[in-house]
């Protein structure tokens, strides 16, 4: 059995970044995303790798506001489902949410026992307190969106659970 290790993304991981999420796309588990997005955000990203080098996982954490994080794209290759990549992408992205200031991390999922395993609880109708609405609502990232439960996301995101892990 090989081992793996996480590691901050660079522009070369993009296109098997893009690979590794396309069979969620089509399974209608992931967003898709244009390939330009990934390569604008890969500061944000980390990914899990194996010994011989091999992307088998990736997530990112995208910072919305002064205290508020989104995991993004979190996701890992079928083979290795179930042998601790998502557990370690997950504490990486929590481990610089913290290094970052952030208390609260935000992800809209169809994986609930996974995050729920990992401390975080259904929103339910939780939102902000109406100032930061004010501001966040301003924003043109579908991920703010997804977080304030727009209408305009509405489609992309039927039967996924908006879920928030404070710390």
């Amino acid at each position: 059995m090989s081992s793996f290790s996480i590691r901050t993304a660079r522009t070369a991981d993009v296109p098997a970044i893009a690979a590794l999420i396309e069979p969620l796309v089509r399974r209608r588990i992931l967003l898709g995303k244009e390939r330009v997005v990934f390569y604008e955000a890969v500061q944000e990203f980390r990914v899990a790798v194996t010994e011989a080098g091999d992307l088998i996982g990736a997530g990112a954490l995208h910072v919305m506001w002064e205290d508020l994080g989104e995991v993004r794209t979190l996701a890992v290759a079928d083979d290795w489902l179930g042998r601790g990549v998502g557990h370690a992408l997950l504490e990486t992205l929590e481990t610089d949410a913290r290094a970052l200031g952030l208390s609260r991390l935000f992800c809209l999922t169809f994986e609930v026992p996974f995050f729920e395993r990992h401390g975080f609880v259904d929103m339910g109708e939780e939102t902000v307190d109406p100032a930061v609405y004010a501001e966040l609502v301003r924003s043109h990232d579908d991920g703010v969106a997804e977080f304030l439960d727009l209408a305009r996301v509405k489609q992309n995101t039927l039967g996924n659970t908006r879920m928030l892990k404070r710390f």
